[in-house]
């Protein structure tokens, strides 16, 4: 078990943002001890990884809560969230073919850029 400063500091989050997930219905509602104070379990960290995970691919919080959502549902919501997380995957995968199309082009520009801008210098600015 942990409190909310452990799990912050282990995932690289703010006490607020964990506030704010289970809040909003991200995190399910996490224990608390007779004093009040949140305190996490395995499988309430596992949640928190899954959540911080996605939301670096660039999954909207909308779409996780939708998950967590169905989750929450059951079996009979399997097919529901495999199509949600199926569409996920397809704009993780438009976004990484545009940031390749960045990346070659920035490959292309930096090829050669030293001689490049060693001649441009010497033609507009002489030596």
């Amino acid at each position: 078990m942990m409190t909310i400063a452990e799990v912050a500091k282990k995932y690289g989050l703010t006490a607020d943002t964990l506030r704010y997930y289970e809040r909003i219905g991200l995190l399910p509602n996490v224990r608390r001890t007779s004093g009040g104070i949140r305190d996490y379990s395995e499988e309430d960290c596992r949640w928190v990884e899954y959540i911080k995970c996605m939301r670096a691919a660039g999954i909207s919080v909308e779409a996780l809560i939708e998950y967590v959502r169905m989750f929450h549902e059951g079996a009979k919501t399997i097919q529901e969230r495999k199509k949600l997380l199926l569409e996920q995957r397809e704009q993780i995968v438009a976004r990484i073919n545009e940031m390749n199309d960045v990346l070659a082009k920035l490959d292309w520009k930096l090829d050669g850029y030293e001689e490049r801008m060693l001649k441009f210098e010497e033609e507009h600015f002489g030596k």
